[in-house]
């Protein structure tokens, strides 16, 4: 065998070692840990009553910053990727500020915005409404970590197609809602799909910000990641590794909703 089919078979090796002592090994631990003592328990564990509130709460959660996400995310793609202005670059680098900023610190932000002690936090509560600690701040919190992912997802598509039929539609009287149902949206409507699963794993997911808002109350605004330290932190380990496979089992159907969506892509663009 020649030093290059060394060299890359060595590299390939590193690679397979990696994957596996830091990605698949704790992943399959997590899934040993929860059905560890049977699959009744494992059942029993997501069926008490703050297990079920904890994923009801994620559920409903994602289900309302997703619409916002696919509006938000559409409308900004659309201003970024066929219109210049001033300011277009700045508005582009604010994108990644999510990424870049913990999520605690974005916790925080919102906490010290609507706490109790803060301008819109007296106003707030003296008009009885509950931001901090209630499901309108977590879902503030999830807005603010997601809302980038699909706008990020649809730029480069919508750079790389351009927007010629677009122009040429509204030259010819199509209003708004026609021209973005019959034009737009089948040029995006993959990437579209892309941002929206990945939004979605992620607001399902996320821990930081929701943890500084949420101020852990059982039954009420602890989520499924909340949830699993709670219960881990207070010796319940299947309960805590039997949610914490939920997430696992999202992560696994996100990835392969993921490739077979490139895949779909792929397989679209050889037949034409």
């Amino acid at each position: 065998m020649e030093k290059t089919d060394w060299q890359k078979w060595g590299l390939i090796g590193v690679g397979l070692l990696f994957f596996t002592i830091i990605l698949l090994f704790p992943l399959l631990t997590v899934f040993y840990y929860a059905l560890e003592q049977g699959i009744d328990l494992f059942i029993k564990s997501i069926q008490e009553e703050e297990a079920q509130a904890a994923i009801w709460l994620t559920v409903k959660v994602a289900l309302i910053v997703l619409p916002i996400n696919i509006f938000i995310g559409v409308v900004m793609a659309w201003t970024i990727a066929y219109f210049n202005f001033k300011g277009k670059s700045f508005l582009t680098a604010l994108l990644d500020l999510p990424f870049s900023v913990s999520p605690v610190v974005v916790g925080l932000m919102f906490l010290l915005m609507f706490g109790i002690d803060s301008f819109f936090g007296q106003w707030l509560a003296t008009h009885q409404i509950r931001v901090i600690f209630a499901l309108p701040g977590i879902v503030l919190a999830t807005l603010f970590v997601t809302f980038p992912l699909i706008v990020k997802s649809l730029i480069p598509t919508m750079n790389a197609q351009g927007n010629s039929e677009e122009q040429a539609a509204l030259i010819l009287g199509a209003n708004s809602w026609t021209l973005f149902r019959k034009i737009t949206f089948p040029k995006i409507k993959w990437a579209l799909i892309y941002g929206v699963i990945l939004s979605n794993a992620r607001a399902m997911g996320e821990f930081g910000a929701v943890s500084v808002v949420s101020g852990h109350i059982r039954g009420l605004t602890n989520t499924v990641p909340l949830y699993v330290e709670i219960s881990y932190n207070e010796y319940q380990f299947v309960a805590a590794f039997a949610c914490a496979s939920l997430l696992a089992l999202l992560a696994i159907f996100t990835l392969g909703l993921q490739n077979t969506l490139t895949w779909l892509q792929k397989r679209k663009f050889n037949r034409h």
